[in-house]
């Protein structure tokens, strides 16, 4: 008995010890890439029975731990970290998306999802870890450079320009290149509205969950009549079950432009005009040293915030946001000012049979658009003048004390102050979406999907008062107002039946439906004229354009190795005639994961590899007419009635119209491989593609005394594409505390125009690519052999010492006199390769990321100095003086023609590599009380350009260089924090 007592004796003194030696742990696991807080992740100590989970803001407890035991932490689509306890009170885990899981996520494509090991079209998918982080307010930004074959230009400065977005260079010569874009399961009509910006840019940025971007006819041809350009599909954030959660993300932004047009300066122009100019022309130099970029030109500021709140319970989540964004441009008054609200809620009824979502996303945008004409202005104004007089008034060139100088140029600043030009844009999007899964037949889904998109614009401005002095003939205090509305509505109606079928280990995956897609248009413009007191109304009739589709889709995977997909979409248009209304666009494509054989299963160092090949055709009926196919006739403005006595009536004239136009389409034929090394430290895809467009929609030119215009749609000739795709991701390093990424892409592409109108050689072509000087001059051509928009030129000639020959060009026919028939098509705008680089590295709480763009084989015309670049540019009359560009002392090309306009001197090499993103952030450890992440990020945007082109920019859309809005540096501090 006192042996016993003896042994509970030591037991009870041990156990303070014992109770020292085992600890209560506490953190946060968040996600990798993100920062976000994970609920639901799993904690607990190697082989002990029990653990814990984070909750809803991803903090946990977990008692009972000793020190050296293994904390081993897990959650689904997540690589699981196992870390040492050595006694610390807090261990804050950051978990990483596994990248095998993640084959396993399920991508968006037309009417339903597929898993991205079993895609098997050209399909790109990018989430919050591969966004370009730092100072981006739309879609576009956050993609730009990441995916092979999507190329992204930007619409210049000003923030919220629309860009020019191409999948696989475009397939059509006058009808729409751009893509489909899918937004929440609404296809969203295109181009914006009067006063409204970059349609893009009305979804914050910060409610974009995933892009998918569909590249061949295999994955869009289900879209039929609008995916001939390719499909890209935003999808946005969701709420999850759980407390509330809510997130904050906020920035502080500075933008300053970097670069300048080479305009002369006051020195430099006072000398010229000294050395050339007249007598009468040295007497109008003035005493000022005004550099009038630096006038028009400022640093601007910009804030973007954004707020969030989800949860939800079993069978209801939520998720809402408020986002607002005010940012200045660098040109003055510039100004964007955006305010977003994000809704989304989703149900689960009837036992989870029935799934119900709604989704919304609206905004509101009202705009100052700064008067972009004093771009040009400001290079192109004498710079000895002053801004503004010595009465305060601003500059003017006169030729009398009551009469200003027409000819002449206007003062840049006073076009900025004195005009104003002002917008407010509203734009909803939304949609209601029921999925029942039958009772009695599970494998059965019926889905109905009611969307709209409802734009509505108002441009409004006018000049001041005081505008060119008020005189007459200077259009002051005149206003107009531009009224446009939009409203696209959708119903997709469609079966699912998705069903494994054991005995011959076969997955089905059949979908067949009906779309119905509504667009209507509403326009009124109006001016007032102050000085004559008329106000002139344009008649607009309202459109209407509808398509209805049927189609069908069947997906088969076989022993999971095998998959082959067949659709067919039945597409109708009201834009043509029951004739051609209807066409059929079919696809098909297999694919094949090779490392599921037998002969690969067991080689470890091959994680994934799989070969696709797929055929599709795609249509193309979107012209910007609504009415192409039919007779109509249009009514004149209130400025152009017919007065009979003293009633004025309206006139009407026939328009023009072709009852046979039908149907664009494109077949393209792709192979690709997707593969993934050594446990996916190594990924990438290869694709290899075909593309030709035939029965073009081309705006041409029509025979002489025939038709009611010069011009109308005809569906002319064929255009082919080919391109190669590659692009890679490694992870050279990864563990506990570092990782290091490396990816990029790079896109060989090639377009060629094989029939037009005429195919014999030496033909004209259709000219194209209008240029600033002289009347109606274009610089590009469209013809058989050649590359779109080709640049149409004549050959310069030069002299011994390098320097080009005013005037002189080269007779390349050797006919003995130099015309329009010595005009050759010399390089094209396009780039034959384009390419992304990226690199992200994260240390402990740190990370940083990078990304590089560029392109080879683009070339640019530099109408800048083709426009600016002469003498009789700055000495053009004898009551005025203008500024010219210091490339008219290079060339000293003395008259400006049409030889020199067309000269191939200004054709220049555009290629560039570009830093576009580079970004800093850090993640902070310490608690805060009620906040469970919070984060700080540095970033700048467009801080590095390196290239040969003359000119501001390389990377202008169409390769034609008119005074643009300044792409400026800008840079961002950023907070992110979850509560």
């Amino acid at each position: 008995m006192k042996t016993i007592y003896k042994k509970l004796l030591f037991l009870f003194l041990l156990l303070p010890f014992s109770m020292l030696a085992q600890n209560t742990l506490s953190g946060t696991v968040v996600d990798k890439a993100t920062g976000q807080p994970i609920p639901g992740v799993n904690v607990n100590v190697q082989g002990a029975p029990s653990g814990t989970s984070t909750g809803f803001d991803g903090n946990y407890q977990l008692s009972n731990v000793k020190s050296g035991n293994k904390i081993v932490v897990s959650f689904i689509g997540y690589k699981t970290e196992t870390i040492t306890y050595n006694g610390q009170k807090t261990l804050n885990i950051s978990l990483e998306e596994d990248t095998n899981q993640l084959k396993e996520v399920v991508v968006q494509v037309g009417y339903g999802t597929v898993k991205k090991k079993d895609a098997t079209g050209a399909v790109t998918v990018l989430t919050a870890k591969d966004f370009n982080k730092g100072p981006v307010t739309s879609a576009d930004q956050m993609i730009q450079g990441r995916v092979a074959g999507l190329q992204i230009i930007n619409g210049g400065g000003s923030p919220g320009a629309d860009p020019v977005v191409r999948i696989r260079s475009g397939s059509s010569l006058s009808a729409s290149n751009d893509p489909l874009y899918v937004i929440d399961g609404v296809p969203v009509a295109s181009g914006g509205v009067e006063g409204g910006r970059n349609p893009l840019s009305t979804i914050n940025q910060n409610d974009i969950e995933s892009v998918s971007v569909l590249k061949d006819a295999s994955a869009t041809a289900i879209y039929g009549s609008r995916a001939s350009n390719g499909v890209i599909i935003i999808t946005t954030k969701k709420g999850k079950a759980g407390d509330i959660k809510i997130s904050y993300n906020g920035n502080f932004q500075v933008s300053e432009v970097t670069d300048k047009v080479d305009a002369l300066s006051s020195g430099q122009f006072r000398d010229f005009v000294a050395a050339n100019g007249t007598a009468a022309q040295q007497a109008l130099v003035g005493q000022a040293n005004t550099n009038w970029q630096d006038e028009i030109y400022r640093t601007a500021m910009g804030t973007d915030q954004n707020i969030s709140a989800s949860g939800g319970s079993d069978n209801i989540a939520y998720r809402a946001s408020v986002g607002y964004t005010n940012l200045n441009g660098v040109l003055l008054r510039d100004n964007f000012e955006r305010t977003t609200l994000g809704v989304s809620l989703t149900g689960d009824f009837l036992d989870k049979h029935l799934k119900v979502q709604v989704n919304n996303n609206t905004s509101i945008i009202n705009s100052n658009y700064s008067n972009t004409g004093a771009v040009g202005a400001a290079v192109g104004f004498d710079p000895t003048q002053p801004v503004k007089n010595a009465d305060g008034s601003y500059f003017q060139w006169m030729t009398s004390p009551t009469e200003f100088n027409q000819l002449a140029g206007k003062n840049p600043v006073a076009m900025i102050n004195q005009q104003d030009n002002l917008g407010t844009f509203y734009r909803s999007i939304g949609n209601i979406q029921f999925d029942y899964k039958l009772h009695f037949l599970p494998e059965l889904k019926a889905v109905a999907n009611f969307g709209y998109d409802q734009m509505n614009g108002r441009g409004y401005g006018g000049t001041h008062p005081d505008y060119l002095f008020g005189l007459k003939g200077s259009g002051y205090n005149n206003s107009y107002e531009n009224i446009e509305k939009r409203n696209n509505k959708v119903m997709d109606l469609y079966l699912n039946y998705n069903k494994k079928i054991e005995a011959i280990d076969t997955q089905l995956d059949i979908t067949g439906g009906y779309t119905y897609q509504d667009f209507r248009e509403e326009k009124n413009k109006s001016s007032y004229n102050y000085e004559n007191d008329t106000n002139t109304v344009e008649l607009f009739t309202p459109t209407h354009i509808n398509l209805q589709s049927f189609f069908g889709r069947a997906n088969f995977t076989v022993s999971d190795k095998y998959l082959v997909t067949l659709s067919l979409r039945h597409d109708g248009t009201s834009r043509f005639t029951e004739e051609n209304r209807w066409s059929n666009f079919p696809a098909a494509s297999v694919a094949w994961k090779l490392n599921e054989e037998s002969f690969l299963r067991d080689v470890s160092a091959i994680s994934s590899l799989k070969l696709r090949g797929g055929w599709g055709i795609t249509g193309q009926q979107n012209i910007g007419v609504s009415y192409p196919s039919i007779p109509l006739y249009l009514g004149s403005n209130s400025a152009a009635q017919y007065q009979i006595g003293n009633t004025f009536y309206t006139t009407y004239r026939p328009q023009p119209y072709n009852s046979n136009l039908k149907w664009e389409e494109t077949t393209t034929i792709n192979v690709g491989l997707d593969f993934g090394l050594f446990n996916n430290r190594i990924t990438g895809t290869a694709d290899v593609y075909k593309r030709t467009t035939d029965d073009l929609l081309l705006y041409a030119q029509n025979p002489a005394f025939f038709g009611f215009s010069n011009y109308d749609n005809y569906n002319i000739g064929s255009i082919e594409n080919k391109g190669i795709e590659l692009s890679a991701e490694v992870v050279p390093v990864q563990n506990n505390n570092l990782e290091w990424r490396i990816g990029g892409n790079v896109t060989f592409q090639d377009s060629k125009i094989t029939k037009l109108t005429t195919t014999q050689d030496n033909t004209p072509g259709f000219d194209v690519g209008s240029i600033s000087g002289g009347t109606g001059n274009t610089i590009q051509n469209h013809q058989v052999g050649y590359a779109p928009n080709s640049f149409y030129v004549y050959e310069q000639a030069y002299g011994a010492d390098g320097k080009p020959l005013d005037g002189v060009f080269v007779d390349r026919n050797k006919d003995g006199i130099v015309n329009a028939d010595d005009r050759y098509r010399f390089h094209k705008p396009a780039a034959d390769v384009f390419y992304g680089f990226y690199t992200s590295l994260t240390y402990k709480n740190w990370d940083m990321s990078m990304n590089w763009r560029g392109s080879w084989g683009n070339y640019m015309y530099n109408n800048v100095d083709s426009g600016n670049g002469t003498y009789n540019t700055v000495l053009i009359r004898q009551t005025d003086l203008a500024n010219g560009v210091e490339n008219l002392l290079e060339t000293g090309f003395k008259q400006g023609s049409d030889f020199q306009l067309h000269s191939d001197y200004y054709v220049q090499d555009a290629s560039f590599v570009r830093l576009d993103n580079i970004a800093v952030g850090y993640t902070f450890n310490q608690k805060i009380k009620g906040i469970s992440m919070l984060k700080l990020t540095a970033a700048a945007q467009n801080v590095l350009t390196i290239t040969k082109y003359d000119g501001l920019n390389p990377e202008i859309s169409g390769g034609i260089d008119n005074n643009i809005y300044p792409r400026p540096i800008t840079f961002t501090l950023g907070l992110n924090a979850n509560f």
